[in-house]
């Protein structure tokens, strides 16, 4: 099963855990005395991602969960979950999640100021090009959003991406490799352009354009004959902004906490 999925389903079985005594929505599925009710899966998604699910999507996720609560069931049985080793992954697992809790509370709260962007592009305006780049597209097209981040989720757990064309992909694109070929900024693709000006070669991510879902990737990149300015830069910069704040973000709050916690050793 792909890292996505398992981090997923790992979430419900923690949802589960906590509220199972509590929770009286309906059961959506069941194994043995472990039930997944209405209520713990949709906390999982946000309303618009629910709106957004099909029919087909809901009924994986939950398959997805009766499997793996089978093989967790039985590795109970086994006595697996005993040994040292596996309990002290089930608990770093538990502290991760918590931990990824806490810390995006406090990312939710960064914003990037129009005066930041232009000084940020005036002090490091050596690092960008004069011209505009272009890029050579890969894409998927998905119909909803949960399907395109479970894609995703795979490719990030090593699926490749050319496989992924070929399973998931509901264009005719998918028989040329899903690609687009060459996009400018002022050509018939420049929306796209827009999604992947600022992207790392290679990095997977999502698009949204209409009713459908596209997740795509840069394959290449070359320098055009388009000028470009500051307006050009402003997604890229403002990546790059924030990808420096979320880190002090992250170095602060555990500054922030070290310093209350006076029992800290290292042996």
């Amino acid at each position: 099963m792909k890292k996505y999925l398992f981090l997923l389903l790992v979430l419900v079985a923690l949802i589960l855990s906590c509220k199972k005594e509590k929770d009286e929505s309906p059961i959506l599925a069941q194994v043995g005395e472990e039930v997944l009710t209405e209520a713990a899966f949709n906390s999982l998604f946000s309303k618009a991602e629910l709106d957004s699910l099909s029919t087909e999507t809901r009924r994986k996720y939950i398959e997805d969960w009766v499997n793996l609560t089978v093989l967790a069931q039985e590795a109970d049985q086994q006595k697996l979950s005993e040994t040292p080793a596996l309990r002290a992954r089930m608990e770093f697992a538990r502290k991760k999640v918590k931990a990824n809790a806490l810390i995006g509370q406090r990312l939710a709260s960064i914003r990037v100021s129009e005066d930041e962007l232009f000084n940020y592009f005036r002090i490091h305006q050596g690092e960008f090009e004069a011209n505009l780049k272009e890029y050579s597209l890969q894409r998927i097209m998905i119909n909803d959003k949960t399907t395109a981040e479970l894609i995703l989720g795979r490719l990030a757990s090593g699926l490749a991406f050319e496989e992924a064309v070929r399973n998931y992909s509901l264009e005719e694109l998918k028989n040329s490799g899903g690609m687009m070929g060459w996009v400018a900024k002022a050509g018939p693709d420049s929306s796209f352009w827009n999604a992947a000006n600022g992207l790392a070669l290679n990095t997977p991510s999502l698009y949204n354009q209409g009713l459908n879902w596209y997740v795509f990737r840069i394959v290449e990149e070359r320098l055009g004959t388009e000028e470009a300015n500051f307006e050009d830069y402003k997604t890229e910069i403002r990546h790059r902004i924030i990808a420096e704040k979320e880190e002090q973000v992250y170095l602060d709050l555990v500054r922030e906490l070290k310093a209350r916690t006076d029992k800290i050793y290292y042996y």
